[in-house]
């Protein structure tokens, strides 16, 4: 039976003759689908692997239907038989997030939110003409089902694990009320569904090109302007979310031909960012206080943070008083405080050593505290990438061995369970004036899996604690030189 790279090589060659001179898996993202960057002489391609072949030929219709009318997206240039992968066009890897990080606050990535408002006008209005909606992944039309279910995702998987008392009966009179209003829109187009910074690539010309819009559907334009200009991650500053939604406004009042009545159509997209932000809330909640994953948990007190700015400046034109009331909760500082972790200062005493090392080679690390304890953990449960040729030679710190680790183990769901125990004696320490912590990461030759964990967790503990970290990799003078022992 063939892998899937062999299947990718396959059908890559029965569309282009030109030999692959780099194969790359790229990083997982949140789907279940594989990406990998396929390089030639000429220039590079994404193929795509995906076991859901609804998804696939949704996302397969909506790209050749959007690319006869010249829109910013990806060209579809090939497909197997089965429908499971398919080759397109790469845009490159920089995000639009990534210009975010890396210029900051600045015109000319203003500029860039701008003319991705701008093309994502075209996208709508252009992209809805003549679409059959029937070929969308599950409801064709984003109504008051759909409000309501994110609605309830936010309840279910945050608000109820808050245990604060609410009246259920009146707030669910009022999520109804919520979605009639905002169901009945003027104006309803194809909608992104999840229009937000990562998935806006930018090229060197900086042109902006969109993917991952699988999940479209006929909905309300206001709901993707919302998720981009809401997104937590990005948090932009207030006066760029009212600047870019009036740019916005003008490229869809120029588009669509005829004056928008703007109160209406700003007091609906208010209701969509509550919508996004509560959603994300629903998110975090399900993925870090049901799953436990660590690096939910800590994006809560930035989305709470955002959805009490939203409160405070903001209104959605409509009276619901028991779901003012549960948003008042929600930001109180209470409950803000609950989530937010306690942080390290310049004065903080708290030193945490954690150490990478081999248990044949060099052994446990020695303590050089006066207060010994901490913690070890034997990384030998992890595949191994020593097993495989291509990796004996590299080590943890290196970007094919992080992918495999990340990609083809347990190491993910390993690392957080080590953060829940260690983020309990880290805040602690802090909170009492400890000096010090150690904690080790063992493996069979101490060059991937132990330097791996040990370069997330102080990462991990960096963020979240803002404490002060030594980091040592004890075997490091025989990497590259001898390869991990195949026993483990």
């Amino acid at each position: 039976m063939k892998t899937t790279p062999e299947r990718i090589k396959e059908l890559f060659s029965s569309y282009c003759k030109d030999p692959i001179t780099v194969f790359d898996k790229l990083p997982q993202a949140g789907s279940e689908r594989h990406y990998f960057r396929l390089q030639t002489v000429a220039k590079n391609y994404i193929a795509t692997y995906g076991a859901n072949i609804k998804e696939n030929e949704t996302f397969i219709y909506f790209s050749n239907h959007f690319k006869k009318k010249a829109l910013s997206t990806p060209e579809i240039l090939c497909v197997n038989a089965e429908k499971d992968i398919y080759i397109q066009e790469d845009f490159g890897d920089v995000s639009l997030l990534n210009r975010l990080e890396e210029l900051g606050y600045t015109q000319p990535v203003y500029d860039l939110y701008k003319e991705s408002l701008h093309q994502l006008a075209l996208l709508q209005i252009k992209g809805h003409e003549g679409l059959d909606y029937k070929k969308c992944l599950t409801n064709s039309s984003f109504g008051k089902e759909a409000i309501m279910a994110d609605l309830l995702y936010f309840k279910y998987y945050f608000l109820d694990a808050l245990r604060r008392p609410y009246d259920k009966q009146k707030l669910i009179k009022d999520f109804e009320a919520l979605s009639n209003y905002l169901s009945h829109t003027e104006y309803k187009f194809f909608m992104f569904r999840d229009f937000q910074s990562r998935n806006i690539m930018v090229k060197d010309d900086n042109s902006v090109h969109f993917i991952d819009y699988q999940g479209g559907m006929k909905g309300a334009p206001q709901y993707d302007v919302a998720s981009l200009l809401s997104q937590a991650k990005a948090s932009l500053p207030e006066e760029w979310k009212h600047s870019l939604l009036e740019d916005y406004i003008n490229s869809f009042e120029s588009i669509v031909e005829e004056t928008v009545d703007r109160d209406v159509f700003r007091s609906q997209y208010n209701g969509y960012v509550l919508i996004r932000l509560l959603q994300v809330l629903g998110a975090y909640g399900f993925r870090g206080l049901f799953e436990r994953k660590a690096h939910f948990l800590t994006s809560i007190p930035l989305a709470l943070q955002n959805l009490k700015s939203f409160i405070t400046h903001q209104s959605i034109g409509i009276a619901v008083t028991e779901f003012k009331k549960v948003l008042e909760i929600c930001i109180s500082d209470e409950v803000v405080a609950e989530f937010t972790p306690v942080q390290a200062t310049p004065e903080t005493p708290l030193v945490v050593t954690i150490n990478s090392f081999s248990f044949i080679k060099t052994g446990y690390p020695k303590d050089e505290t006066t207060n010994g304890g901490g913690f070890v953990f034997d990384m030998r449960g992890i595949l191994n990438p020593g097993r495989f040729n291509e990796y004996k030679h590299l080590s943890g710190l290196d970007k094919p061995v992080k992918d495999f680790l990340e990609q083809q183990t347990k190491m993910p769901d390993f690392l957080n369970s080590v953060y829940s125990i260690i983020d309990i004696s880290v805040e602690d320490y802090i909170k009492r004036g400890f000096e010090h912590l150690t904690v080790n990461f063992g493996c069979t030759g101490g060059q991937h899996r132990s330097v791996y964990a040990a370069e997330a967790l102080a990462r991990h503990l960096r963020n979240k604690f803002k404490v002060k970290i030594v980091l040592n990799h004890n075997n490091k003078e025989n990497w590259k030189t001898e390869a991990e022992s195949p026993t483990s």
